[in-house]
């Protein structure tokens, strides 16, 4: 049975921004609609709510318009509002990069935007068209740097897509995306995943592609690393075309432990794994908890390690 149950303090979060219970219900409840529910987009492999509502909100856009082609796109028009949170909006575009529906910025509504870059020169739309082909990363997430409506700085983003495909054979894709967004811990394992299957599709070439700053291998404080079973860094998180002469597996965390060591003893069973770590912080004064997901992988016969380092929920 569908959970039609209404969160109460999502719903005191929309009175004070202005919206709604009827709005509240299409984004929180969507799919409760005479009785059926859309199929389960495979939320549990989130840890924060906003992510999850995302989704929920962008994979049921996605199914009315597969049920409705054409005539629900001008539905979304006709209804613009309702497409549009404080916290996101929805946007529908042609395989193309044109531009068919905007609920956030409606002036882009007609214009091609594939070649189009954010302020660090990503290709934002041609970015959104590999991650929809590729099959490790099935709610087709892409992080960037974009602007809210109305306002005048760039603020981080990260945003989900599902294709649909239309009657008469022409197939857009569907999508949203949440402002300064909580890193998960799916956006490191596509990252580092990414990096092991460019590794063995192109060996030691891969390398190039996974230190470039402007690869799906890096974004805001996400940057993909490569290193030896010794040690010794092939791809470094912080210094790029510069072998830094460090020993990871000898790194110490701030409470004197030494998580790559561990993360290496858990790889002599499996080829992935994640290991908790103690980090300090610019915002505070006492250390806090980062994840590392690592897999062992293979580069011209030898063993090594392909990881990121992210942030781990922190209790209330």
């Amino acid at each position: 049975m569908p959970d039609c149950s209404v969160d109460a303090k999502a719903v005191g979060r929309g009175k004070r921004h202005g919206v709604g219970i009827p709005m509240l219900c299409l984004l929180l409840l969507s799919g409760c609609v005479a009785g059926q529910k859309a199929p389960d987009p495979e939320l549990d492999r989130y840890q924060y709510r906003d992510t999850k509502e995302l989704v929920r909100f962008v994979h049921d856009a996605a199914q009315r318009l597969r049920e409705e082609g054409l005539e629900g796109i001008e539905e979304l028009r006709r209804n613009r509002e309702r497409y549009r949170t404080p916290d996101y909006y929805l946007y529908v575009y042609g395989m193309d990069g044109t531009n068919l529906f905007h609920a956030g910025m409606p002036e882009l509504e007609g214009r091609n935007l594939l070649d189009a870059t954010d302020k660090d020169g990503r290709k934002v739309t041609r970015l959104i068209l590999d991650a929809l082909r590729n099959q490790r990363n099935p709610h087709a997430w892409v992080h960037y740097t974009w602007w809210e409506p109305g306002k005048f700085y760039p603020v981080p983003k990260s945003s989900c897509h599902f294709s649909v495909e239309m009657p008469g054979d022409s197939t857009i894709f569907v999508g949203a995306g949440l402002d300064f967004p909580h890193e998960e811990k799916e956006f490191a394992r596509i990252a580092v995943d990414d990096a092991v299957a460019l590794i063995g599709k192109d060996g030691a070439q891969a390398l190039a592609r996974i230190a470039d700053p402007l690869s799906g291998c890096n974004f805001r404080d996400v940057s993909v690393f490569v290193f030896r079973a010794d040690g010794s860094m092939l791809v470094s998180p912080v210094l790029n075309g510069v072998d830094p002469r460090m020993n990871i597996v000898e790194c110490v965390d701030e409470a004197g432990q030494r998580p790559f060591a561990k993360a290496l003893d858990q790889l002599r069973e499996k080829d992935r794994c994640w290991q908790v770590f103690m980090a300090r912080s610019r915002y505070r004064r006492q250390p806090v908890k980062k994840g590392i997901y690592l897999r062992k992988t293979m580069l011209d016969g030898l063993e090594v390690y392909v990881g990121a380092v992210t942030a781990l929920p922190e209790p209330p």
